[in-house]
């Protein structure tokens, strides 16, 4: 167990978690060391840092992935630890070993635990003593169709096949039949080689309507794992979550504590220190079943931070220095209710393809409970090389209504010009009855969402047509009012422009 305070703090990533993970050092007193590729060399990260060096070209394998550059830096500038943020390095066990071999510390917890949670095979064998509920399936990587076949017709179709190795719905195939079998083991084998570098499958059953919901976990190297209460994950594309709120509309006292005890001996079965998450499955009957468990903080940790009134971040540290966590499960309780909403730059009435330009305009909302996390300034330009995340905006109330609420405001104040944004589709998410209602699952995109609820039917078109009809007949220097059946269905956000 390491007892150091630590002095100097290098984040090993770029961009808002960067800028994120430093003001927070910055508030303990940490001097900060940023690393940058070319695209970052004017970023407000690099900026920021008190110290900066540049480790590379633009593409990922050629700076932030290559962590012998990042411990050179280590060893150069006396650097005391590291933190790796989110993606790239942050659950790579072979780079925790190598700073561990420097003398450097990983904030974040041990490579065995990573190594096992980073398996979805391995986790599965790891938890399933500890009374975690796991979906039906296979317990080890499926060899081939005549296998998958018979497992299949074990716990019926539709059935799931997930990589072994997998994250952010790479290698996730849903077959129907069994007449679909054949091409969706090959197509999910291919994309897990493809992606991990690793071929190996398994299958579980499919849970039909389900939401998806990750409980956050603490634990310190002192014996004390908490459970920070969790966060609904379920509007998605791609697999991927764009919308995320804490606590979850849907569960109750009795259902959160079982999903947190559930989490806390996933946690447990890896003897697990820092900050990790673990995800669930709810289905229609509130059965609630282990997916996987992400080592590292999660994009989405703000929501947490604004319910709980902590801050992760200083909390991962302290664990890293050897501190024991200054609360018990007992002494944590939940104020209000968060949202948070991933700017991307993506054209979502393009299937959210991305959309890299220059930011013309950027002007983040401000006001009561809103919160932006973000990396970027007015006139950058949105980097092809890494993930299109413009910023993460984040608001707070007493109730889910108040919360929503602010949202809607917030985004309605988010000037962003240059590049298509998911914006709209937030704004459109926020005022769904589904979304409102609290009844909605990880197929919302699929269900309610069309480009057309968008755009209409040649908003554009009417709009510039309204205008002008209203310019004319209200005679110049007068407000234009709009007649409603030129904006029905149009958002405040697309009526300003954004």
């Amino acid at each position: 167990m390491v007892n150091k305070k630590i002095q100097k703090l290098l984040i090993a990533n770029r961009g808002e978690i960067a800028l994120r993970v430093m003001r927070s050092a910055h508030e303990m007193g940490i001097s900060t060391v940023a690393v940058y590729s070319d695209a970052d060399r004017n970023a407000p990260f690099v900026r920021f840092a008190d110290e900066a060096v540049h480790i590379g070209p633009a593409a990922s394998k050629e700076s932030y992935l290559v962590f012998e550059k990042i411990i050179k830096v280590c060893k150069d500038l006396k650097v005391d630890a590291v933190h790796p943020g989110y993606g790239f390095l942050s659950e790579n066990g072979d780079f925790c070993r190598a700073l561990e071999k420097a003398g450097v510390i990983f904030v974040g917890p041990s490579p065995h635990a990573m190594k096992v949670m980073g398996d979805k095979l391995a986790a599965k064998e790891a938890v399933k003593g500890h009374g975690v509920p796991l979906v039906p399936g296979t317990e080890g990587a499926v060899s081939g169709l005549e296998e998958a076949m018979k497992v299949a017709k074990m716990i019926t179709f539709p059935i799931l096949i997930k990589a072994a190795a997998g994250g952010g719905g790479k290698g996730m195939r849903i077959v129907e039949k069994d007449a679909d079998l054949k091409e969706g083991l090959e197509r999910a084998i291919s994309e897990a080689q493809n992606a991990f570098g690793d071929g190996s499958v398994f299958i579980e059953k499919y849970v039909a309507g389900p939401r998806h919901i990750e409980v956050q976990i603490m634990a310190d190297a002192h014996g004390n794992t908490c459970y920070l209460f969790e966060r609904e994950c379920s509007v998605q594309r791609r697999h991927q979550k764009v919308v995320e709120e804490a606590p979850s509309a849907v569960l109750t006292p009795e259902l959160r504590k079982r999903m947190g005890e559930a989490a806390v001996a996933v946690a447990r079965s890896v003897d697990y220190t820092g900050a990790g998450t673990v995800e669930f499955l709810l289905d229609e009957k509130n059965d609630f079943y282990f997916m996987e468990m992400n080592t590292r903080l999660q994009v989405e940790h703000p929501v947490t931070e604004m319910i709980t009134g902590l801050d992760l971040v200083k909390l991962q540290i302290r664990v890293a220095e050897g501190e024991k966590l200054p609360f018990k499960q007992e002494e944590l309780k939940m104020n209000g209710h968060a949202i948070e909403i991933r700017v991307y730059a993506e054209d979502p009435a393009n299937n959210f393809l991305p959309d890299i330009g220059t930011l013309t305009t950027y002007r983040p909302p401000q006001g009561p409970g809103v919160r932006v996390d973000d990396g970027f300034e007015e006139g950058m330009t949105i980097p092809i090389f890494y993930d299109p995340m413009i910023a993460k905006l984040i608001t707070h109330g007493a109730t889910r209504e108040e919360a929503i609420q602010r949202m809607e405001r917030a985004i309605d104040d988010y000037a962003i010009s240059g590049v298509e944004t998911t914006l709209g589709f937030c704004r459109f998410t926020m005022g769904h009855k589904a979304f409102r209602s609290g009844k909605y699952d990880t197929h919302f995109v699929r269900d309610h969402f069309t480009p057309a609820v968008l755009e209409g039917n040649d908003v554009e078109e009417r709009l510039v047509a309204a205008l002008v009809a209203a310019e004319l007949n209200n005679g110049r220097g007068q407000q234009p009012k709009l007649p409603a059946s030129a904006v029905q269905g149009v958002s405040p956000w697309k009526l300003k422009r954004r």
